[in-house]
This record gives structure tokens, C-alpha cells and sequence, in this order.
């Protein structure tokens, strides 16, 4: 590393880029890591591939943020494929952990070729930025409205939270999204809200499968991860990087993923993809207000899951301690500028709004069919209002 990259980053380090890689992570991981363990379990992992899993899943995700982050100074997120591991669990029970894993590095060679090709991202590059836009604030109005609903179970903290967060928007905007999450924590703490009973130091230990293809690992591991990581995950992704404004080689950072999973899916990593509402915390205000710095957050998000990685059950235990409330508040915090940006680009153009709102209600609806999440189904109803009510031209 020269000198003058090292200088660079130095100057680029803030605490508010810490804080929101952080809170990347804890939302990330609290948000879906049970669906990781059913996926494992209903694959017949055994208690040391499961540890094995989580392992891998976090070096993945840890090296493909870093690397790539630092590589375009843009901020880019990854993480599994959540989507992904409730197919696993709905479609793939009961298929020998062996088989599985050949699927996983069959889905994983789909997405090499997806990505490095071009195909993937030519295809998506005509949805214009207002669908986009409105796509990715149905994605996350779903956590400003339980950041506010969670008052209902834990009144002090979220109001203290909210409070602060307040407070720290008029004089300390920079250390909003810190200073609240250290408030949740000293007050969860202190009212007995963290279940910290079972904390003990552990490293993970990863566990090497040797793959078996089949028919099986074809038909209801491969085909049906890819569509749905690719659908339900990588479409999203897409859109949060077009819609935060960053020029992320989007082929290139999906092609990188589908290599990482590829190593690493003997030992449990079973799908990489970009992530979209994670990746909406690096990318808005609250982690840097200097959009060419805010790369750092995901560099430091990609630390803590390099963390989640080598100590595996150790650091699952302390993210899980953290009481729902705690999450849901600093997850609809955090995200509140974001929302607020993408339903103002969303809205912005008269002959795109109609389009727009239709893509941020189908997406808001949680609206899901043939396996694929709402985000997907949100842009096509988009893409069918916009071109259902497209001006021809005139007759004379």
C-alpha cells in the first residue's frame, strides 16, 4: 500500500463510518441469521458444519466489502442470500448436505457468468432512476414503520433512542446514528434487555464438505438459488448502488461475488450477493455527509463481518443479545435519510411518478409469488404502469 493511499484512508476514517458499518452488520445479521441456521439444519448439517456456515458466510462477506470498497472507493456491501436460505429451506430439505453444496457451486458459476458477462447488468440498465428510487423506499419503509411500532413493546428505550437521535440531528449531526445506538444500549443494559447469559470466547472452525452433483443439485439447489438470489437479492442491490448515486461496476462487484461464493461453498457459503438494504445505510447521509467518503463505512461493515467469521458462535451470541426493539429502532433510524432521498428522486418527474408510486406500493406490499420477493414483482409493475401510460407519438 503507497504512502499516499495510507494517508488517503487515514483521512477518510470517521466514527460515524464506523458506527454505520456497525449497525450494517447488527442489522444484517439480526435480521435473517435464524433463516441461516433452519437452512442448515434442514440440510442435516451437523452442529460444527453449522458453526463451519457462519464462518464462511463471514469471511465472504468480510473480504468481498473490504476489497471491493477499497478497490473502487465506493461503498459496497454484500451478504447472504436470505431469499436463498428460505428456498433452502422450503424446496431443498431433506437433499444430503454433499448435493447441496454441488448446487451451491453450480448457482455460484451462474452467477460468474451472470456477472462478469454483462448480461445481467444490460439488462436492468434501462429501468430508469424513479423506479429505482421508488423500489428501494418500498424496500425500507418497512423498518421506519417498526422503528416507530417498536415503541409499543419497549417505550423508554425507543423513545430515549428517538430522543437522542433528535437532539444529536440538531447539534452533533455527524454522530446521530452513534450516539443513539449508544443510548439503546446503555439503557437495554441497564434495564436487564440484553441476554448476554451465554457469551463465551470461541473460534470457528471451518468444515470442508466435498461436493456430489445429481439431478438434485441441479434441479432444487442450483436453478432455484440463482433466480431468486438474482431476482429477490442482486436486483435490489442494483438499484440502492443507482438510486445512492455511486457508479459501482455492478457486473464486475456480482461476478466477484459469485467467485467468493465458489471457494468458499465447501465449507457452507451457499450464496453471496450484493445487499440492498444494508448497503442503504453505507450509502446515505448518516454515514458520511461527504458521499466520497462513506466507502469507509462499508470497509468497516466488511471488518465486523471478517469478526462474525473467525469467531463464529461468539459474536452470533453478542449480535443476538441485543433485544428486538434496540434493532428495529436503530435499523429505522439509520435508514430515515435514505427513505426520505429515495421517495424525493422517486417522486420527483411528473410523467414518472404514477410509475414510481405503483413500484413503491408493490414493493412496500410485501407482495411475494414463485419464490421471488416483492423488490422484483415492485419493478415490474413499475415497468408495466410506465410503459402502459408512455406517450406515443402524435397524431395529426
Amino acid at each position: 500500500m503507497s504512502e499516499s493511499t495510507l494517508r488517503r484512508l487515514l483521512r477518510d476514517q470517521s466514527l460515524s463510518a464506523i458506527a454505520a458499518g456497525f449497525v450494517t452488520v447488527l442489522v444484517g445479521f439480526a435480521s435473517s441469521v435464524a433463516i441461516v441456521f433452519q437452512a442448515a439444519q434442514s440440510l442435516g448439517a451437523t452442529p460444527a458444519q453449522t458453526a463451519s456456515w457462519m464462518w464462511a458466510l463471514g469471511i465472504g462477506m468480510g473480504l468481498s466489502c473490504v476489497l471491493l470498497s477499497l478497490r473502487w472507493k465506493m461503498p459496497v456491501v454484500t451478504a447472504w442470500s436470505t431469499p436463498g436460505a428460505a428456498m433452502l429451506v422450503a424446496s431443498a430439505s431433506g437433499v444430503p448436505m454433499e448435493q447441496a453444496v454441488a448446487g451451491f457451486l453450480l448457482a455460484a458459476l451462474l452467477v460468474v457468468i451472470a456477472g462478469f458477462s454483462g448480461i445481467f447488468e444490460r439488462m436492468l440498465g434501462r429501468i430508469p432512476l424513479s423506479l429505482a428510487s421508488g423500489m428501494l423506499a418500498g424496500v425500507l419503509l418497512r423498518f421506519g414503520l417498526d422503528a416507530f411500532g417498536a415503541i409499543q413493546g419497549q417505550p423508554l428505550l425507543v423513545l430515549a433512542m428517538l430522543a437522542t437521535w433528535l437532539a444529536a440531528r440538531r447539534w452533533w449531526p455527524r454522530y446521530a446514528v452513534i450516539l443513539t445506538l449508544l443510548v439503546g444500549v446503555a439503557i437495554a443494559w441497564g434495564s436487564g434487555l440484553m441476554q448476554d447469559g451465554r457469551l463465551a470466547l470461541e473460534l470457528a472452525r471451518p468444515v470442508w464438505t466435498t461436493p456430489h452433483f445429481s439431478a438434485a443439485a441441479v434441479l432444487s439447489v442450483a436453478l432455484p438459488l440463482f433466480v431468486v438470489t438474482m431476482a429477490s437479492q442482486n436486483v435490489p442491490g442494483i438499484a440502492v448502488i443507482r438510486a445512492s448515486g455511486y457508479a459501482v461496476p455492478v457486473s464486475s462487484a456480482i461476478g466477484w461475488t459469485g467467485v467468493a461464493t465458489l471457494v468458499l461453498a465447501p465449507f457452507g457459503a451457499f450464496s453471496l450477493n450484493l445487499a440492498a438494504i444494508t448497503a442503504a445505510i453505507c450509502m446515505g447521509p448518516e454515514a458520511h455527509p461527504d458521499p466520497a467518503r462513506r466507502y469507509m463505512a462499508a470497509v468497516w461493515a466488511g471488518l465486523f463481518y471478517l469478526l462474525i467469521g473467525v469467531f463464529g458462535a461468539t459474536v452470533a451470541a453478542l449480535l443476538a443479545a441485543f433485544p428486538y426493539e434496540l434493532v428495529v429502532a436503530i435499523a429505522g433510524i439509520a435508514l430515515l435519510g435514505t427513505l426520505g432521498g429515495s421517495l424525493a428522486t422517486a417522486l420527483r418527474e411528473d410523467d414518472e411518478r404514477e410509475a414510481a408510486l405503483v413500484t413503491f406500493l408493490v414493493t412496500a406490499s410485501g407482495l411475494a409469488m414463485l419464490g421471488i420477493g416483492a423488490a422484483f414483482w415492485g419493478l415490474v409493475a413499475g415497468v408495466i404502469v410506465r410503459l402502459g401510460l408512455k406517450r406515443g407519438p402524435s397524431r395529426s
